[in-house]
């Protein structure tokens, strides 16, 4: 054959079905985009500066190999559709005097044209809009950008490798199904559909049990970490259950449907549940897809939008004043008042030596521990002895009544056997609360709040209990108790006079401080806020940001899994439009009949996706906790928006593949 003849008919080939390939190419290229500017920014030394880019770093990193690994996924998904459509020219191909060898030949120069076009145009738009991407990152974060132009050649060298592998495994696997499949099977094969399990009661009651278990799992998780160990089981229950469910489930909801005789013989039902069995049995896996999609891009959205927005009530939990210092003492005794009031008059020396004012002090004593909860007792655990993912496993935080009543601006009376309650877990229904050392404390009130948020906000990875108590030191503490005192202030001034407050402070209480020994402290740290603040941003920041990535990939797919199943549908649909012409059925019916059943179908997954989203509200709520976000109505509009969002996208989705799917039919008919 002459020479550029597999490439002429390659690219003609491309042309002639143009309608399946440019969305497709135009989706490998947004994938390789947003691959080169995942690696981009995992490598700017924009990034590595930052306060916290190690982290940020490290997400970056995470998020392009689960870019790299579902678009793989994916485009080996989604080339099914078009080497269905194909098939069937190849087969004719096949039977008009082209050998297997021939074909695979005109194969190979169209991945090539593909590969080529999608990697070129991907890199293209990776690199114009790479820097507008580290811009938009660094505003998320709220920290500084330079304005350095460059290609990054490892994204570029990373791209070209991973894609390109991507498009040569998916080249063996077409020329595989040419090869092994006969003429006549290959002319058939359009009409043979999708195969998923057909559809019967064992699968459907099975996806129901297994969606019931996964939903059961998600809300009788009780704490932070139990949900981070339960998470990925509950989600792998949720995508088997969708998929059992709309492979099976809907078939045979179809199928009772057809067994009322009252409803199924009717004119508008009859042709449209029969088409619906018929269409979900086809297509079930796909819309199953479709709606996991979907749930993942609604619960990335919502709870890192929720995590940003919230950002700044986290900062201030965690750090309350702009010095925040912690110590642990060795014995009980240390938190005396006399030993306290020591304590602070050797700070005051340092911050006065620096010239630093300190403004609006905020002060207290604490005894945490963490253990087991059984009924009304508490039994804490060392340590090593403690299993933090136990389901019972609780915090315990006990303060002194005088600087409860300080910092909360309240005037409580308490007996030596009394004390105020507060928890974050399910309400508390005894009237006392006793220790495996032997105390009880009747209980006098629930608090509805708990102001003293520095130390709560390092356990709220687990539930906890809060006890305010009339003298923290008229109880006995054993082995597994910290004695804790927490003091933090505003200043007047920044810059070199903090810095050296704290190198001086550390030379005073860190080990082999000069004082470290006189107060029997065993350990000391100290938090500046503006610094915590900047790792707060970034962590933060860089999740959301990670999430609109991943949430745009994710949207790439569905919309062109939405897109293909229009446009097969359409074709295969040609043969039945005419058949319901010629039975008597008008052009206003039948459109209506199609356009209930495409709505009908499309819309499942969206419905399904919102049930997701709602069953998994308490185990994000519990992962929230991790990062000090504790806002529930935050994080209910978060979610409302972005399904909101996401309907309205989804909406215009739909209007407009489901216009393709008419053109195709109209043009068919005509």
């Amino acid at each position: 054959m002459k020479a550029g003849f597999y490439p002429k008919l390659a690219f003609l080939g491309i042309r002639k079905n143009r309608l399946m390939y440019f969305p497709y190419i135009l989706t490998c290229a947004g994938m390789i985009t947003m691959y080169y500017i995942i690696v981009f920014l995992q490598f700017s030394d924009t990034v590595t500066n930052l306060r916290g880019g190690v982290t940020l770093q490290e997400m970056l990193k995470f998020g392009g190999r689960v870019i790299a690994i579902f678009s793989c996924i994916f485009l080996f998904y989604t080339n099914s559709f078009i080497m269905r459509r194909r098939r069937r020219e190849f087969g004719l191909y096949n039977i008009l005097g082209m050998g297997k060898g021939n074909i695979g030949r005109m194969l190979f120069w169209e991945y090539l044209i593909i590969s080529v076009i999608s990697i070129g145009a991907g890199l293209v738009s990776g690199i114009v809009i790479s820097k507008l991407a580290e811009l938009g990152l660094i505003n998320i974060i709220k920290s500084k950008l330079n304005y350095n132009l460059y290609i990054s050649g490892t994204a570029v060298i990373r791209s070209v490798t991973i894609f390109g592998l991507i498009f040569v495994l998916l080249f063996l696997n077409s020329l595989r199904q040419v090869k092994f499949t006969s003429a006549v099977m290959l002319l058939k094969s359009e009409s043979t559909g999708e195969k998923p399990p057909k559809g019967n009661w064992f699968i459907g009651i099975l996806g129901a049990a297994v969606l019931i278990a996964a939903y059961y799992l998600a809300i009788s998780i009780k704490n932070p970490l139990q949900a981070l160990t339960m998470f990925f089981v509950a989600v792998l229950l949720v995508i088997a259950g969708t998929y059992f469910i709309m492979i099976s489930g809907s078939v045979l909801f179809c199928r009772i449907l057809q067994k009322k005789k009252n409803y199924y013989y009717k004119p508008n039902h009859f042709v449209s549940v029969s088409q619906m069995a018929y269409r979900m049995k086809r297509n079930g896996a796909g819309l199953a897809s479709i709606c996991i999609l979907a749930t993942m891009v609604l619960v990335i959205i919502s709870s890192t939008l929720c995590m940003v927005v919230g950002e700044e009530d986290s900062l201030n939990s965690r750090y309350p004043r702009e010095c925040n210092m912690s110590f642990c003492f060795a014995y009980q005794d240390s938190i005396s008042d006399m030993r306290i009031d020591s304590l602070k008059k050797d700070i005051e020396k340092v911050t006065k030596k620096q010239g630093i004012s300190c403004d609006d002090v905020y002060e207290y004593r604490y005894i945490d521990a963490a253990g087991v909860l059984a009924g009304d007792t508490v039994d804490i655990k060392p340590p090593e002895k403690f299993n933090a993912v136990s389901s019972e496993a609780v915090g315990l935080i006990i303060v002194n009544l005088s600087d409860y009543n300080r910092i909360s601006g309240v005037n409580e009376v308490l007996k030596d056997d009394e004390a105020l309650m507060y928890t974050n877990i399910t309400k508390y229904d005894y009237e006392t609360i006793g220790f495996n050392n032997g105390d009880t404390y009747k209980i006098k009130k629930q608090l509805d709040r708990f102001d003293m948020n520095s130390s709560v906000s390092m356990v709220t990875a687990i539930p906890y209990i809060a006890l305010v108590v009339q003298d923290i030191n008229k109880a006995s503490y054993d082995s597994g108790y910290n004695i804790s005192f927490d003091y933090g202030f505003n200043v007047d001034k920044g810059g070199r006079a903090k810095e050296k407050m704290y190198s001086r402070l550390g030379d005073m209480f860190k080990d082999g401080g000069s004082l470290r020994d006189t107060y029997n402290i065993v350990s000391f740290y100290y938090d500046d806020k503006e610094e915590g603040r900047e790792a707060f941003y970034s962590l933060y920041g860089g999740l959301f940001y990670m999430g609109i990535i991943l949430s745009i990939v994710f949207i790439f797919a569905t919309v062109l899994i939405i897109y293909y199943k229009q446009i097969s549908e359409g074709y295969e649909d040609c043969m039945r439009f005419e058949i319901m012409k010629k039975v008597g059925m008008t052009g206003r019916e039948i459109r209506k009949n199609i356009n209930s059943q495409l709505l009908l179908v499309f819309f499942i997954p969206l419905v399904f996706a919102a049930c997701h989203l709602i069953f998994a509200f308490p185990v994000i709520r519990e992962l929230l906790l991790m990062f000090n976000i504790n806002n529930v109505p935050l994080f209910v509009v978060t979610a409302l928006i972005s399904f909101a969002v996401f309907g309205i996208f989804y909406v215009i989705v739909y209007r407009i593949t489901s216009n393709a799917y008419y053109n195709i039919v109209s043009k068919a008919k005509e």
